[in-house]
Formats: C-alpha cells, sequence, structure tokens
C-alpha cells in the first residue's frame, strides 16, 4: 500500500495535508493578514490539528476525533492560531524576526 494511503487516525495522509493547509492558510490570514507558504501554511495547519485536538480532548474529553471533516478543519485552525499567536508573542517580546 502506498504511504499517501494509509489511514491514520482514520484519514489518509493526503486528507491530513488537505485539512493542514486549509486550516494553516486561514490562520495565517487571520493573525498574520496573509499565506505563510504552502509547505509552512501545511505544518502549522497539522500542528494546529494536533494542538486543537489536545485542547478539546481536554475540554471534551473522550475521542476528540469527528467524523465530519469541516469540523476537523475548524478544530485545526483554532489550534493553529493558537499556535501563531504564541510564536508571535515570542518573537514580539524578544525582538526577533521570523525567518
Amino acid at each position: 500500500m502506498l504511504l499517501a494511503l494509509a489511514p491514520i487516525a482514520g484519514h489518509h495522509i493526503i486528507t491530513w495535508i488537505v485539512i493542514g493547509l486549509i486550516a494553516g492558510l486561514i490562520a495565517g490570514k487571520l493573525v498574520g493578514g496573509g499565506g505563510m507558504g504552502f509547505l509552512r501554511d501545511t505544518v502549522t495547519g497539522i500542528v494546529g490539528a494536533v494542538i486543537g485536538g489536545i485542547l478539546l480532548h481536554l475540554f471534551r474529553g473522550g475521542s476528540h476525533a469527528s467524523s465530519s471533516i469541516i469540523i476537523e478543519i475548524v478544530v485545526a485552525i483554532v489550534g493553529a492560531v493558537i499556535l501563531l499567536l504564541i510564536e508571535k508573542s515570542l518573537f514580539h517580546r524578544r525582538g526577533l524576526r521570523r525567518a
């Protein structure tokens, strides 16, 4: 079986990439005013999905997986916004510039 078709937590890797790209692009526009590029948007969205899933699990309990891709995108967007706000505050506080 191809790696791209291997399911992870009920979704294929391609689905995770699409969810990450959408979430990262929207979060980047909400926090920074623009997209960050394909790779950074995707990674930000995937990490945001993990953060959002952990927070959802902490507040709701039980499984954080959803059968609705729309709900998963929303959770990933929330997590990605949190990630970008933390990154923005760290770089702003230290006076550093993002690459």
